[in-house]
């Protein structure tokens, strides 16, 4: 008995572990559809991102995830090291070649205050999938 409930306790905590890595890539589809004005991208092509999000949030070295304005996703890596990077990265592209994938550095983080602040973030800066893989 006592072990059924140990069991139940932990998949609750597990479960709501993976609740709040979601949170962020919810909020920010919710910025960004709910945001008056130009969209760069259709309500669907946000809603899809909303599912790379969610995937590339459970990657082993992916603290936060969220989706930018422009289609790209952004992350906040759990090791920021250059090996632990290029794996995020190579898993990253392999699920998803059309894909961009933004690393928020640790100086970018202190200004990142909120959801919105790193929704409205550009990802023109990192090289996209496409150009790392080789895929025209």
């Amino acid at each position: 008995m006592k072990l059924a409930v140990a069991t139940a306790i932990l998949l609750t905590l597990a479960t709501g572990a993976a609740r709040a890595d979601n949170e962020n890539c919810r909020k920010s589809r919710e910025f960004l559809l709910g945001t008056p004005g130009d969209l760069s991208l259709t309500p669907q092509a946000y809603n899809d991102l909303f599912k790379i999000c969610l995937a590339t949030a459970a990657m082993p070295n992916v603290k936060d995830a969220y989706i930018l304005r422009d289609g790209g996703i952004a992350v906040i890596p759990k090791q920021d090291s250059v090996s632990a990077t290029a794996a995020t990265l190579a898993q990253f592209c392999d699920a998803y070649p059309r894909g961009v994938l933004r690393f928020i550095t640790r100086k970018e983080q202190p200004s990142m205050r909120s959801v919105t602040d790193v929704a409205r973030m550009s990802s023109t800066s990192s090289t996209p999938c496409k150009k790392i893989k080789g895929v025209l």
